[in-house]
């Protein structure tokens, strides 16, 4: 068995969490973290439309690419550890949507945590990359809270013709 476990700034314990408690023995894990290229690429558009004509050693977008590997293989790190077994480390970059959803051909299970309106039921608790990949996964997902789920008092009401 093949899972895949997204590893996202501020949702990653619980999503690793739950790959440890129904991943069996013996699956291969996977920990996928991706980085998106709009920091970097803005970071570059202005230095090269604004500051930086004939001087790339200046550019900033290379340092904020630095910083941002260097953030992932940290943040793979520390999930690594907190699952306390075997895995592989994968750190993917671009468009993050389709790379997650790219990282799961193949794949058994994608983990994954609700990164939206966390303080309520519904399909707001997803962020629009969440939605893009729950949508266009081709494996079976694991949906998580990230932190105790809402109560049912929070899912929004019917509309009005359904009630």
């Amino acid at each position: 068995m093949a899972v895949v476990v997204w590893v996202v700034e501020g949702t990653w314990p619980a999503c690793v969490d739950a790959a440890r408690a129904h991943a069996p023995e013996g699956a291969e894990v996977v920990l996928l973290h991706v980085t998106g290229h709009d920091v970097a690429d803005a970071a570059h558009g202005a230095f090269a439309g604004l500051l930086g004509r004939g001087h790339p050693e200046r550019d900033p977008g290379t340092r904020v690419e630095h910083l941002a590997a260097v953030s992932a293989e940290s943040l793979l790190q520390a999930a690594a550890e907190r699952l306390g077994r075997p895995c592989t480390r994968v750190e993917r970059t671009g468009r993050v949507e389709r790379e997650v959803v790219a990282a799961t051909e193949g794949a058994d299970l994608l983990v994954l945590a609700r990164d939206g309106d966390r303080a309520r039921l519904g399909p707001h608790s997803l962020g629009p990359a969440s939605r893009f990949v729950v949508d266009h996964a081709a494996c079976p997902l694991l949906l998580v809270w990230p932190e105790p789920a809402p109560g049912l008092t929070t899912m929004p009401p019917p509309p009005p013709h359904h009630r």
